[in-house]
């Protein structure tokens, strides 16, 4: 049987079986960037016969790639996904993008709750915030870049449908994290970014603060394709959802406070995207 090398952390190798569930069926892979197939026991059929059309990306939070995929193809641990992304830049296929891959869990985008029928999930070999949240090599980046690109092109997904986990799920998931680069992936035409506004003392709308630019904000969260209920009641929630857009555009401070910074790069954002805002900043 051929095998697999993948690394730890630490740089030690460790060989898999190339077919690491001997039950799962093989599958020829979506993407000529794929080195393997890991078939997944863990997916299913998309619901209401959904075509992807949004891209999620996760860190694996594991101590190294051969737990992630293990954990990520052995059946009963209810988790998979389509790609896996070593530090290496080798990318693994477990999921065919046809299939439910199960990477989303509780979720929400632009008003949509089944996040898993209609996005392909790539899990990035990295230990995340638990192991201090290790910086992602180059290598890496450039093989996610590939992935991406090429699933956008072959399914016409547009390059504001690309999100990471702690989009899609605030307050529960902080993946990929503030040290991801999403910055180098927007320079490539994967995702969307501004450069940060710069952080200045100010007024600033946080928990408690009421009104129309409370709703303001909440509503413009919400064109970007956050979940947000726009009560105009800063509450605990909403300070869930600035934490997490803070943690993709404006990762020199994720306190969840909408300060002049970061209502200035939630404005540039949505500019970009040439959508209006009511956003006073």
């Amino acid at each position: 049987m051929s095998s697999l090398e993948t690394r730890s952390l630490d740089g030690r190798r460790r060989m898999l079986p190339s077919v690491w569930m001997m039950n799962a069926p093989a599958f020829m892979p979506d993407s000529s960037v794929v080195s393997d197939i890991v078939p997944s026991a863990n997916y299913g059929e998309r619901r209401n016969d959904r075509v992807p059309d949004l891209i999620v990306l996760h860190y694996t939070g594991f101590a190294d790639a051969a737990t992630a995929i293990a954990r990520l193809t052995t059946a009963g641990t209810e988790i998979s996904a389509h790609y896996i992304v070593q530090e290496d830049g080798k990318i693994i296929q477990c999921v065919p993008e046809s299939r439910r891959a199960w990477h989303a869990g509780a979720s929400s985008w632009a008003g949509e709750n089944d996040i898993n029928s209609i996005s392909i999930g790539i899990e990035i070999v990295n230990g995340g915030h638990d192991r201090g949240l290790p910086a992602y090599p180059l290598r890496q980046i450039a093989a996610v870049i590939a992935l991406c690109r090429g699933i956008m092109i072959r399914r016409n997904i547009p390059r504001h449908r690309i999100v990471g986990h702690s989009d899609i799920a605030p307050g529960r998931k902080q993946d990929p994290g503030e040290h991801f680069p999403w910055q180098l992936l927007a320079d490539s035409g994967v995702g969307y970014y501004a450069p940060p506004a710069r952080i200045v003392d100010g007024p600033t709308l946080a928990v408690g603060s009421t009104g129309q630019d409370v709703r303001a904000l909440q509503e413009s969260l919400v064109q970007l394709g956050y979940d947000l209920p726009a009560t105009g009641q800063y509450d605990f929630p909403t300070l869930e959802t600035v934490a997490a857009f803070q943690r993709h555009y404006r990762p020199a401070l994720i306190d969840g406070i909408a300060d002049r910074s970061t209502l200035l790069t939630l404005k540039q954002l949505l500019a970009q995207r040439s959508i209006p805002t009511a956003l006073a900043a």
